[in-house]
C-alpha cells in the first residue's frame, strides 16, 4: 500500500515539476531578456525516480550580474520561492569558472547530474580543479554534524518535523559520503546507498540508520513504522564517526 501510494505521489510530483520548470524558464526569459545565457536543473530532481522530497535546484547563467540585472529577476525569484523551491543560483560564466575550485563538490555533482532547460550545456565544458576537494569534504562533514546536533536541539517533539530533519540531513550526508570516497582515491559509488555502506565499513558500523532514512525519503516506509528518536541517535553516531574517520584519513 505504501509503495503504491508513493508511486502515485511521484507521478503527480513529476507533472507538477515539469509545469513549474516550463513556467520558470518563461518568466526568466521575459525578465532577463538577452542577458539570460542558460538555465540548468541539477540534483536529485533530474533523475527519473523523482521523489516528493526532491528539491528543484536551478542555476541561471547570465551575461551580466550587476545591481539592475539582479533587480529585474527579483519578482521571478520571489515567485519561485513562494512555490516552495530554493531560490535559483545566479552566476556569470567567469564567476563560475573562477570559483570552481572552491565549490568542487557541488560542481562535480552538477556536471554528473544535470538537465539543460535553456541554452548551451556550459557544465559539460567546465573544468573543476580538485586542489581544495579534500579540505571541502572534511569541512562539510564536520559542519553537517554540527548542524544535525543544532537541529535536534531545536526539535520541538513533532514526528513529522523529526522525519523532515532526518530526510534533509541524509540527503546532504549521502553526497558527502560519495565525495569522501572520491577524496580517499576510491572509485565513485553508483548510489548514495552504496556510498553509505562503504563509509560505514570504514568505521565498522552498520549503515542501517542511513538506509532506513532513505526508505522513508523514497516512500518505502512510513513515519509510523519507525522509532524516529532511536533512529536519530544511531544515525548521529554513524555520521559523527564517519566525519572523524575521514578527517583522520585525509590528514595522514
Amino acid at each position: 500500500m505504501v509503495a503504491a501510494q508513493g508511486e502515485v505521489g511521484r507521478s503527480e510530483a513529476r507533472m507538477d515539476t515539469e509545469k513549474d520548470l516550463i513556467d520558470l524558464v518563461g518568466r526568466l526569459k521575459q525578465a532577463a531578456g538577452e542577458n539570460l545565457r542558460a538555465v540548468v536543473l541539477y540534483g536529485s530532481a533530474v533523475d527519473h525516480d523523482f521523489r516528493e522530497h526532491s528539491d528543484l535546484n536551478v542555476l541561471c547563467l547570465l551575461h551580466r550580474l550587476e545591481g539592475a540585472d539582479l533587480k529585474s529577476l527579483r519578482a521571478v525569484g520571489w515567485w519561485w520561492w513562494r512555490k516552495g523551491h530554493p531560490p535559483p543560483l545566479l552566476f556569470t560564466l567567469v564567476e563560475l569558472q573562477n570559483s570552481a575550485d572552491m565549490f568542487s563538490i557541488e560542481l562535480l555533482d552538477m556536471k554528473a547530474r544535470h538537465r539543460m532547460l535553456e541554452g548551451a550545456d556550459f557544465l559539460a565544458e567546465l573544468e573543476v580543479p580538485m586542489v581544495q576537494h579534500k579540505l571541502q569534504v572534511e569541512r562539510e562533514l564536520r559542519i553537517n554534524v554540527i548542524r544535525l546536533r543544532q537541529s535536534f536541539l531545536r526539535w520541538r517533539g513533532g514526528r513529522s518535523d523529526l522525519a523532515e530533519l532526518l530526510i534533509a540531513s541524509a540527503s546532504s550526508f549521502g553526497t558527502l559520503f560519495r565525495h569522501a570516497l572520491i577524496a580517499l582515491g576510491e572509485e565513485a559509488p553508483k548510489s548514495v546507498r552504496e556510498a553509505a555502506e562503504r563509509v560505514a565499513r570504514l568505521v565498522t558500523l552498520n549503515a542501517e540508520p542511513f538506509q532506513r532514512i532513505s526508505d522513508l525519503r523514497e516512500g518505502k516506509s512510513a513515519e509510523g513504522e519507525l522509532n524516529l528518536e532511536a533512529l536519530l541517535e544511531s544515525y548521529l553516531d554513524l555520521v559523527t564517526r564517519v566525519a572523524e574517520e575521514i578527517d583522520q584519513r585525509l590528514a595522514s
